[in-house]
């Protein structure tokens, strides 16, 4: 049997780790039909099926999903080998990849990824953003960012220092027209802007106060996915959005959004940047992790 090519082996874990030969391909530089010949010449090198292929779906086989996992963990080792040979130039470079919600992501991309590219040129960040929660390291991430009790516990966690809250908000000329609700229950006769998760459903706003919690299922004219858009939709006079603290905190400063329910909220919550405490670090992700303390905070091993 002629061994198959790392490019061919790196392209089978692209395609299988997706699902798609599309998104496999922009991932790689390529096209799909390339990866799709590249896959067919593989299977046929090893006299095996890998991947199970319809008109809308790609899937690996049982087969498939054996090489991907042996294939992650090879190609991870990989990396970290090369990674630790170029430590040796005197200069870090590289790539690691950081998975994180919307909310971190912009704490990292308005904090962390200025001193990155100021202190370490040579290392580029690839930040995904995904709300829902995945196994970073099945999934070929470095490291990841969640709120801290979500964190496995054989996971090193770098909590940030200021914990993420939220605020219900609207804009004064809303207020004015409608009316400010005294209690969450007052809500189901105004126009919220809906917050839809990742997953596709929609978010019941939570409240909590002496012990007593609620959650409201809200009505409205628009139904949004991103943070900043429903800031902008409040300003429009649009109707009251819950949001992360974060993201209305200059809408606020300057009066254009006023508090709602501010009695109401739940307390903020810490996130973190995580990563696997059981293998080395790679240079690049050591890089990384030294900006993340020094602008957010010092690390911490597990939970709390």
């Amino acid at each position: 049997m002629t061994r198959p090519s790392l490019n061919d082996l790196t392209a089978f874990v692209a395609v299988a780790t997706h699902r798609s030969f599309r998104r496999a391909a922009v991932e790689l530089g390529t096209a799909p039909s390339t990866l799709s010949h590249a896959m067919r010449g593989l299977e046929e090198r090893l006299g095996v099926r890998l991947l199970n292929r319809t008109t809308r779906s790609v899937s690996p086989t049982e087969a498939g999903l054996e090489l991907l996992g042996r294939l992650q963990l090879a190609l991870t080792s990989l990396d970290e080998a090369l990674d630790a040979a170029t430590a040796f130039r005197g200069r870090v470079a590289g790539r690691v990849r950081i998975n994180a919600p919307r909310v971190a992501a912009t704490v990292l991309v308005r904090d962390v990824l200025p001193r990155m590219a100021e202190r370490f040129p040579d290392v580029t960040v690839d930040l995904v953003v995904e709300g829902r929660l995945i196994d970073i390291v099945s999934g070929g991430f470095d490291a990841g960012v969640r709120l801290l009790d979500s964190i496995p516990k054989d996971m090193i966690a770098v909590p940030f220092p200021v914990p993420i809250g939220f605020v219900c908000v609207a804009s004064p000329a809303y207020l004015d027209r409608a009316g400010e609700p005294a209690t969450p229950d007052d809500l189901r006769r105004h126009r919220c802007i809906g917050h839809r998760l990742p997953g596709g459903r929609l978010y019941r706003w939570e409240f909590e106060r002496a012990g007593q919690e609620l959650t409201i299922d809200t009505n409205g004219p628009v139904v949004l996915d991103d943070e900043e858009l429903m800031v902008q939709a409040a300003l429009r006079g649009l109707g009251i959005a819950y949001v992360a603290s974060w993201a209305a905190e200059a809408a606020l400063a300057e009066g254009r959004l006023r508090s709602v329910l501010p009695g109401w909220m739940h307390k903020p919550e810490r996130a973190a940047v995580y990563y696997p405490g059981h293998r080395s670090v790679p240079p690049a992700l050591r890089a990384f992790l030294d900006v993340v303390k020094d602008v957010l905070a010092s690390p911490v091993r597990g939970r709390p």
